[in-house]
């Protein structure tokens, strides 16, 4: 996708080089746009949580650039004829709820008729051209942390078939909705140095893109990887995703695995998730006062996961402990 970069423009700092979560676009000393679209298919029965987890969703990609969001655009892909409007408005509804509880203004967007329902936003917002978050300028030596637990698709897989319980997926939902804003703004207070947000690719494929843009090796210890306990036991089922294989395909040459990884715990790293946690690459004397004080902040499970440290090439190393 490089090749699709406008050629020789100064005011594009962040493009499709470096696979990044959004685009930036400076436009004077102290201002640049941050832009992102993104859009799913429903996680949830309920119209309105699922319009919330859409929404927090994609606002994620322009917290995980240190930028705030300004405006969002709608876009829904809904049925012509077999779901009641009403559930479509809740679907509305619930993601102007996270729009307005991220302080971004919801100004229009654009509807199509669609067999498979999907919903998301387009959302632009601003961040200070010397202060964006880049996915590819983590340093050796810095610390890992994870600010949401992992095992997202094992649970929607298995709620779709109602086999995961009320628990797991109230937990699971809960930070779902969460915006990454308050982790955000506590990442750039401990001057991270780089970030992405765990979504599709899972912890391993995020984890790759910062690694090959940062030319760094990363190193995550599972024992300290936060997920949810039922997400591990759904995988030993046969419960999860074909996008999980996918993901552990895309690795495949590009990481080193020590201490005997079982592979249902490989296939959870590789999990796909949604509206999933940040990934901050950050001094190393400072990520543990980024933990308590995102876990001071309403993230429970925010850990420190691991290191970047020298490689050639950049790779992706997990030890079990």
């Amino acid at each position: 996708m490089k090749g699709l970069e406008p050629v020789g423009d100064p005011n594009l700092l962040v493009g499709f080089g470096t696979a990044d979560d959004a685009g930036v676009y400076r436009l004077d000393a102290r201002t640049a746009l941050v832009q992102t679209v993104d859009f799913i298919t429903p996680v949830v029965d309920d119209p309105v949580v699922f319009g919330q987890v859409a929404a927090a969703n994609a606002l994620s990609d322009i917290y995980a650039m240190g930028g705030r969001p300004l405006t969002a655009l709608n876009i829904c892909s809904f049925p012509s004829r077999g779901i009641e409007r009403s559930v479509l408005s809740d679907i509305l509804r619930g993601g102007a709820e996270k729009v307005r509880e991220a302080g971004a203004a919801l100004v229009g967007g654009h509807t199509v008729q669609d067999p498979e329902l999907k919903y998301g936003l387009a959302v632009t917002g601003l961040v200070d051209p010397e202060k964006v978050v880049r996915n590819s300028t983590a340093r050796a030596g810095d610390a890992l942390v994870l600010t949401k637990p992992i095992g997202t698709g094992a649970i929607i897989s298995a709620y779709r078939d109602r086999k995961v319980s009320e628990t797991t997926l109230r937990e699971a939902l809960a930070e779902m909705t969460r915006l990454n804003a308050t982790a955000c703004a506590l990442m750039l207070e401990q001057g991270a140095h780089a970030c992405t947000d765990i979504t599709g690719f899972g912890l391993l494929g995020h984890g790759l893109e910062m690694a090959e843009g940062s030319g760094l090796g990363l190193r995550f210890r599972l024992a300290a990887v936060p997920y949810y306990e039922e997400s591990l036991a759904l995988i030993r089922k046969g419960i999860g995703t074909s996008v999980t294989r996918c993901n552990l395909r895309l690795v495949e040459g590009k990481s080193r695995i020590a201490g005997g990884l079982r592979e249902e715990e490989m296939s959870l790293l590789a999990d796909p998730q949604t509206s999933g946690g940040l990934l901050i690459s950050l001094p190393p004397e400072r990520a543990d006062l980024l933990v308590s004080a995102l876990r001071k902040a309403g993230h429970p499970r925010a850990a420190r996961i691991g290191e970047a440290f020298s490689s050639s090439p950049p790779l992706i190393e997990v030890l079990a402990a």
